[in-house]
């Protein structure tokens, strides 16, 4: 699930390196895995003369640098070192994070920090560290799920690399990767993880869109795209009737029943989507097929739930950057109810956008 929809995450390396708060362990672990993934970063424009380096990784280190000059040149995006180095950490993915929930919620259980503030998630540098905090919080009796992750963003403290767990995915991937991390740099909420997410997923979209019509392109993964917007609605459509039957008063017994019901609902209508707009194709049975629990629903919508609204929000800046940059920092800086109501009616103005 996580190769098919690539989720990426703020990390909580910058407040690991600054804090003096308790886990200190947790905080050492995370410490020593930025400082190995730092010395491991060499300078993009080196290796690209260097004549030892294979021709394929120097063709998408090429990528990576124009896509980087566009993102200062043609988004407003931060220009600094960060994605003009390269580091190959010898792993598929950077990290691995934990999510976890209540047996009948969706809500995350949240970890806070003095620099990222409150996340949904908690990040390990090993997998067999993020597979012991799972089991700990299954045996309180919570929902957990694992995802691997290939790459994040330092929020702007450290420069960050291009890694060789991105190189994995196709250009159009790894253009779009680039600018949504950048976007993190650009603009950060601390405790509100949709926000952000949803904010750099719309810079990233847009700002693919952009990259293509600059350089007389056409999507390359219009099916792929269109499959991964049906499959979230599906899950987001499970997630709503599941937050239903939790506010509802019955029984615990009744409630997992009804639980496991909307499980077996979710594969069904998988099924029938695969069946009958995907001619069978199934980019997701991985994941679908895996048990389900509520925190495996976490990451859909995180990603997803503002991107109309920061449409809305650039059409009203007049698609201009900065000024789009400028009403989403006024946006950030409100109070979250109210944040959240400017959002939503952004979100109804979105309806009336033409289509691109």
């Amino acid at each position: 699930m996580f190769d098919a929809l690539r989720w990426r995450w703020v990390p909580l390396v910058a407040a690991a390196l600054l804090s003096g708060c308790s886990s200190l362990d947790y905080y050492s672990h995370l410490a020593r895995g930025q400082l190995q993934l730092l010395k491991a970063r060499e300078p993009i424009a080196e290796l690209l003369n260097r004549p030892t380096v294979d021709p394929g990784l120097k063709q998408r280190l090429a990528l990576a640098q124009r896509a980087r000059d566009f993102a200062s040149a043609h988004l407003g995006l931060p220009d600094n070192q960060s994605y003009r180095l390269y580091a190959d950490i010898q792993r598929p993915y950077v990290v691995w994070n934990v999510f976890a929930t209540e047996e009948f919620s969706l809500a995350p259980k949240l970890h806070c920090f003095p620099i990222a503030g409150c996340v949904a998630y908690r990040g390990y540098y090993s997998q067999s560290r993020a597979r012991g905090a799972a089991a700990l919080l299954k045996q309180e009796g919570l929902d957990t799920y694992l995802g691997g992750v290939e790459a994040y963003s330092t929020l702007g403290w450290f420069d960050d690399p291009i890694l060789n767990s991105m190189l994995r995915w196709s250009d159009e991937r790894l253009v779009a990767v680039i600018f949504h991390e950048l976007a993190h740099q650009q603009l950060y909420v601390a405790d509100d993880t949709a926000f952000n997410e949803s904010f750099a997923s719309f810079v990233e979209r847009e700002g693919l869109r952009q990259w293509l019509t600059a350089h007389g392109l056409s999507p390359n993964d219009a099916l792929g795209n269109a499959q991964r917007e049906q499959f979230v609605a599906l899950v987001l459509a499970s997630r709503a009737r599941l937050q239903l039957l939790y506010d509802s008063n019955l029984a615990p017994a009744q409630m997992r029943i009804g639980k496991q019901a909307e499980f077996a609902r979710l594969r069904a209508e998988y099924r029938t989507l695969q069946e009958r707009k995907w001619n069978g194709a199934g980019f997701y049975d991985n994941w679908i097929n895996a048990p389900l629990n509520n925190a495996k629903l976490l990451p859909f919508g995180l990603y997803d739930r503002w991107v109309p609204a920061f449409a809305a929000l650039f059409a009203q800046a007049g698609h201009d950057w900065p000024h789009f940059y400028q009403r989403v920092a006024v946006l950030g800086k409100l109070p979250p109810a109210q944040r959240h109501k400017a959002l939503a009616e952004l979100s109804a103005d979105a309806q009336n956008l033409p289509s691109q």
